[in-house]
């Protein structure tokens, strides 16, 4: 019979538990905790740590007229929007474009005298720019519910004299939609030229139009839905879990203690990662590991940690530092919960009974022809669907508000949070509905969701042109 030699006792142990381990990203969140604390421990209080723009920035529209919500029964009693403009509005008012923002934007989308400091989408709004301000007025809101000006879960309540918190309703994004064209009616603008979005924004922009077809000259949705994907609620569920699990949320009432800043962290860390593609990050990062301390030893081998090692980790990581204190965590769950809720399918939108709607959802008889032959309007377009989702007949009828706008629907082929799939959804249903005016059109590349962002050349010249 075979046998091991017989070593000595402990001749192969290894004195692991000698070794103290270190964790320095989670020694990181500590110290930052500790810094807060001090913060937290001031009359200030930990707010500022927020870093919310300067209020002299932007302009802000104070409403006193109750604004219905779609899952309250009790009205808003009353709330701001804060908002930016760039260009003229005309003597007509008829140049005005609603530009609308993604989840966590706010109204500053590009520098003005007020605020000269970049805004988010600082390339493309501007004279001769795809949103040409020789030409057009363009208005971004920060959105109802959100933290950089409008009224949102960090707002004080009047009732109480202290922040909302999660007394806050929940919020749909036609509140959102039905809070913005409360601005318009102040501002004078009967009808816009466009409602313009990207991402969520794209969302509040079909929202537009089905809520006041008569007000909306044209739409442009980037990287959008017209119904939120199965995939993209899980993601966003994610998000919010780890928020709230951070034990400083403390059911969303942190505003005079610490805020969740680690569960921001974790929640922003999983949102990059939806927002950016694999091939880019395979050309950018690689499977490269982060520079060694000065002090090691080239010779010695590289023992992995437990903490980040390679360079994707570590951009994953910054980009939850930069972002965790500069965003209010109830904001990020309130609205990315509207985002989870929207759906434009007939029997969702009819369920919501939305007093705007004026019976604009049609009836079962009257649902579009199913038959009707697929329209290819003046763009890049994708075959007729050979076995179109069980959905699709209901998301036309939901859209049919739409048939008479103009409409621009741009997809990225690397974009797994809002697919292409879901961008030739809504151009099928358009058609359906009976649109013969939709332009679509998919973007190579390799920046994904945030293509929109990026891709000055591609989806500035196409809303240019659309425009």
């Amino acid at each position: 019979m075979f046998r091991l030699p017989r070593l000595a006792p402990f001749a192969c142990r290894r004195q692991f538990s000698s070794v103290t381990p270190r964790f320095p990203c989670v020694e990181a969140h500590a110290t930052r905790e500790s810094r807060l604390a001090s913060v937290a421990a001031s009359p200030a209080g930990p707010e500022p740590a927020y870093a919310r723009p300067n209020p002299t920035s932007y302009t802000t529209f104070h409403a006193t007229t109750p604004l219905p919500l779609t899952y309250s029964q009790y009205p808003l009693p009353s709330f701001d929007i804060a908002y930016e403009t760039w260009g003229s509005l005309s003597p007509a008012k008829d140049n005005a474009i609603l530009l609308h923002t993604g989840l966590s934007a706010s109204s500053h989308a590009a520098s003005t005298a007020a605020n000269p400091s970049e805004g988010w989408w600082e390339k493309f709004i501007g004279p001769g720019k795809a949103l040409d301000t020789n030409k057009f007025f363009i208005v971004c809101t920060n959105v109802l519910g959100g933290c950089y000006g409008s009224t949102g879960p960090s707002s004080i309540d009047p009732d109480t004299n202290a922040p909302y918190a999660t007394h806050f309703p929940v919020l749909s994004i036609f509140d959102m939609v039905r809070a913005q064209f409360r601005l318009l009616d102040h501002l004078g603008v009967d009808k816009l030229h466009a409602s313009v979005g990207s991402s969520m924004g794209a969302m509040q922009s079909l929202a537009a139009g089905w809520l006041h077809p008569e007000r909306v000259g044209k739409i442009v949705s980037i990287s959008g839905t017209a119904r939120s994907s199965p995939s993209s609620v899980a993601m966003r569920y994610a998000q919010r879990s780890v928020l709230m699990a951070d034990p400083n949320w403390n059911n969303g009432f942190y505003y005079d203690a610490l805020p969740p800043h680690t569960g921001m962290k974790l929640a922003r860390q999983i949102a990059t990662i939806t927002y950016r593609s694999g091939p880019e990050w395979d050309a950018r990062f690689g499977r490269q590991l982060r520079p060694l301390l000065s002090d090691a030893s080239a010779s010695t081998p590289r023992t992995p940690a437990l903490c980040p090692d390679f360079l994707i980790e570590t951009y994953l990581d910054h980009q939850g530092e930069q972002f965790c204190l500069r965003y209010d965590a109830n904001s990020l769950i309130y609205i990315s919960k509207a985002m989870d809720l929207f759906d434009m399918t007939a029997p969702a939108l009819d369920a919501l009974h939305i007093p705007e709607a004026n019976g604009a959802v049609l009836s079962a008889s009257a649902a579009p022809d199913a038959t009707r032959p697929h329209v290819t309007s003046h763009s890049k377009s994708h075959p007729p669907p050979t076995n179109p989702p069980a959905h699709l007949p209901a998301l036309a009828q939901g859209l049919a508000p739409l048939a008479k706008i103009p409409t621009l629907v741009l997809g990225v082929q690397s974009d797994i949070l809002f697919t292409v799939e879901q961008q030739r959804e809504v151009v099928d249903a358009l058609r359906l509905a009976g649109n013969d005016s939709v332009v679509y059109y998919e973007l190579g590349g390799v920046w994904g969701h945030d293509t929109f962002l990026l891709d000055v050349l591609n989806v500035g010249g196409a809303i240019r042109g659309f425009l």
